[in-house]
């Protein structure tokens, strides 16, 4: 047992004698356990925005063959507070050990058990110049020895794919003959130059003779063009950036090697002009099945996707159906004779169409059948947070029983996300986890009698946990042990309450320390983006610690979220915003019904959609004190043309903005900008291609400034549309500290000369601010 705190020591030592007494000694112990756990509830404090900074995050884990580890990637924060590190570390299933660390490197993701349970493979970035390397397969001889790479690929691998015998590893990547040759190049004219300088060194002549001419480069004035030619509709991701059309993803074969003497080179399989996805192998390791589809621009039509097969000897790939709808999570029956996936449907076209369990036999022109068709909940997906592992998290796939009976998946329900199995045959539902949590990731061990899955709940950012012999949870990591220990976090309260039209709508309610109902509370409504997404029973960093500076915070999944079933989530299809407006309002009504709010110091914000909400709000009603929209849309019409995606079907929209203008304009919110008398704070990511800000944030900010409406905008350099969930640490920082900061000015009084045009310098958050008596005097809305 650790040393009593001093004081605790001080205030037990008269009593120590007495504890050599029986008859006392219970009421010693009493006593000191008392004065032990007040200790560390006094020691514990609220939590800061800060605290990302020491958040340790646990992804993509993978389950051993024999059932008795779990390998997964640790990520912390770097050094320097401006990315990630990411490395490999193994756990015992059974319990009983701390966690230890697998490999080496700061880049290290993917572990990948090969069947035998003899090495793992794993992918490493490294840096060259300061600038990432693209990732390499590496692997660990479990047995001992140091992990080796076995790929150089110039353009990067992905994740191995082993094949049931162990022989051989799959992978893709974008690598194409000519960079092989290039690399060869290069590789040649270096060793050349290492040679003759080698030769230069041992000649005695080379030191007197004369100084010979530098002779041209071969190289020399040869350029590669950094511009791009665009010819499709889709030409950027918000994740990836400019994308390149020329360079498919192909799949890559490598012979599995034993050690770092063993040589092995990479074999392109597949090629042509489209990419090739989630290849799986056949169960007697003859065969490679993988997604594609052959069409140049997919956005003219709905999604679908085709499957192939080809042989792991080469040759010409055979498709074998077409899937009118787009698949995840490729998974292949314990007899290879069938594929589960999720995917939703295509028709009728919806503004949401919840995903579904399928599956489909692997032979020419099959058709998929829906398993979960009559289960009205979302299969494959769940609640989110703002916490999910930054890097390396992995992806879920199905899991089939042994034989067959049976496939385990996630699936959202009312705010949660909980693991079921799902007959194989009826898509009967059995649960097989519950309560007030969401499962990030789940795997399993072959015979599945090892299942493994990661929690996250509103005051653990994630954990790993397993069952025990009675079927009951066990924890098997405690990954952020040393810093919530010292933390007092809150759960929150779940509250339902009638919208206009009868609609029942689920909300939470985070709370400040110590609440005290008779006490009177600044209130922030914060509202999800997607719109198809779901709050829920899941870490939330920023709403921890916006209680913990004091605020109650309401979060509600209006009309358009997720886990309530198929007509919930597709009711505002082209009613957006609309309806979803009057659910945030009756859940403000409701809280602030209750007593505890101060109805003149209402805040609200929210992201990407509920950026687009918020900019709705402050134009639609005067109700609060303060608004942040981050990431948001002003202009349906502008979003419509400069988005990363396409909405050439009739999704969102019936049809184009210069087809139906009315619409466009009816639901954009700068339309309605004359309205605002709201101070309002803009966040915006400078590379955001997924709400671009020229169609959001600065059309607010401009409009505002010529109506001398208080705004400021907020951008943050080389970050995308994923700012508050993996972008740079100080960045998630700031971003949090701008957005109560703004609050604090607003609601509360708080003097941020920083958000002052009058202000002598421009003054960052983190430095000290100095006193100014006129700020935060200027008229407020009613």
């Amino acid at each position: 047992m650790p040393p009593l705190p001093m004081f605790v020591r001080s205030l037990t030592a008269p009593f120590a004698s007495f504890a050599r007494k029986p008859a006392l000694r219970c009421l010693w112990f009493i006593i000191t356990v008392a004065l032990v756990n007040g200790a560390t509830a006094a020691e514990r404090r609220p939590i800061s925005e800060k605290d990302l900074f020491d958040f340790v995050w646990i992804g993509d884990p993978q389950v051993s063959p024999d059932g008795n580890r779990v390998a997964f990637v640790r990520v912390t924060v770097n050094d320097k507070k401006e990315g990630y590190d990411t490395s490999i570390w193994s756990v015992a299933v059974a319990g009983g050990e701390e966690p230890h660390r697998l490999t080496t490197g700061n880049h290290d993701t993917a572990p990948r058990w090969s069947p035998d349970g003899k090495y793992l493979a794993f992918l490493r970035s490294t840096e060259k110049d300061g600038k990432p390397e693209p990732p390499q397969l590496f692997m660990l001889p479990l047995t001992g020895g140091d992990a080796f790479g076995f790929t150089t690929l110039p353009k990067g691998a992905t994740a191995a794919v082993w094949s049931p015998d162990a022989k051989q590893i799959a992978c893709t990547s974008s690598t194409d003959a000519e960079d092989v040759g290039k690399q060869e190049e290069k590789k040649r004219k270096e060793e050349e130059l290492k040679k003759a300088a080698a030769e230069s060194a041992d000649s005695m002549t080379a030191q007197t003779a004369s100084p010979t001419p530098p002779t041209k480069r071969e190289d020399e004035g040869a350029h590669e063009s950094d511009i791009h030619v665009i010819t499709r509709a889709v030409y950027r991701s918000n994740d990836e950036g400019y994308l390149d059309p020329k360079r498919p993803q192909h799949i890559w074969l490598i012979q599995a090697p034993h050690t770092g003497d063993e040589k092995v080179q990479p074999k392109q399989l597949t090629n042509g002009r489209f990419d090739e996805a989630e290849p799986l192998w056949s169960t007697d390791a003859k065969t490679i099945y993988f997604a594609s589809l052959h069409i140049d621009e997919p956005y003219y039509e709905l999604p679908k996707s085709e499957l192939y097969s080809v042989a792991a000897t080469g040759g010409e790939p055979t498709k074998l159906t077409t899937i009118e709808m787009g698949v995840e999570g490729l998974s292949l029956s314990p007899d290879g004779k069938q594929m589960a996936f999720i995917a939703s449907a295509t028709k009728p076209v919806n503004s949401y169409t919840q995903p579904d369990l399928w599956t489909i036999e692997l032979r020419p022109n099959a058709k998929p059948r829906n398993l979960t068709e009559k289960f009205d909940f979302d299969v494959g997906y769940g609640v989110f947070g703002d916490n999910a592992p930054p890097r390396g998290a992995g992806r879920n796939r199905p899991i089939w029983s042994p034989d067959g009976n049976s496939i385990l998946e996630v699936y959202g329900k009312e705010g949660r996300t909980n693991l079921a199995k799902f007959d194989g045959m009826t898509g009967a539902v059995t649960e097989v986890t519950q309560g007030n949590q969401a499962i990030i990731r789940f795997g399993a061990s072959p015979d599945s009698k090892r299942i493994v899955y990661l929690v996250s709940t509103p005051t653990h950012v994630g954990d790993l946990f397993t069952f025990d012999q009675n079927g009951q949870p066990r924890q098997i990591t405690d990954i952020n042990h040393d810093l919530f220990s010292r933390l007092e976090l809150t759960e929150p309260e779940e509250i339902w309450y009638e919208s206009f039209d009868g609609k029942r709508i689920q909300a939470w309610l985070q709370k400040p320390l110590g609440f005290d109902a008779h006490k009177k509370y600044p209130l922030i409504l914060n509202i999800h983006g997607g719109p198809h997404a779901a709050y829920g029973y899941i870490f939330e960093h920023e709403f921890q610690w916006m209680a913990a500076k004091g605020y109650v915070v309401l979060f509600p999944n209006p009309r358009g979220s997720t886990s309530y079933g198929q007509e919930f989530g597709n009711v505002i299809q082209y009613h957006y915003p609309g309806d979803d407006f009057q659910d945030l309002m009756r859940g403000v009504d409701e809280v602030v019904r209750r007593g505890y709010i101060d109805d003149k110091k209402l805040g609200v914000t929210g992201g990407s959609g509920g950026g687009l909400l918020t900019n709705w709000v402050v134009g639609h009603t005067q109700r609060f004190t303060a608004a942040v929209a981050q990431r948001d849309i002003a202009s349906w019409e502008a979003w419509w043309y400069t988005a990363d995606f396409t909405l050439f079907q009739p999704n969102w929209f019936k049809a184009p903005p210069f087809d139906d203008p009315d619409d466009f304009k009816a639901r954009s919110p700068i339309t309605y900008i004359k309205n605002v008398k709201t101070p309002l704070m803009l966040v915006l990511g400078e590379t955001d291609s997924r709400t671009p800000p020229g169609a959001g944030g600065e059309e607010m900010f401009r409009a505002l400034k010529f109506l001398k409406v208080p705004t400021v905008m907020v951008k943050f350099p080389n970050e995308t549309h994923e700012l508050s969930r993996s972008g740079q640490p100080w960045h998630r920082i700031e971003r949090l500290q701008h957005i109560v900061g703004w609050f604090d000015h607003w609601l509360l009084g708080v003097v941020k000369p920083e958000y002052e045009v009058g202000a002598e310098r421009e003054v960052p958050i983190k430095a000290p601010l100095p006193v100014k008596t006129d700020v935060g005097q200027q008229g407020r809305p009613n």
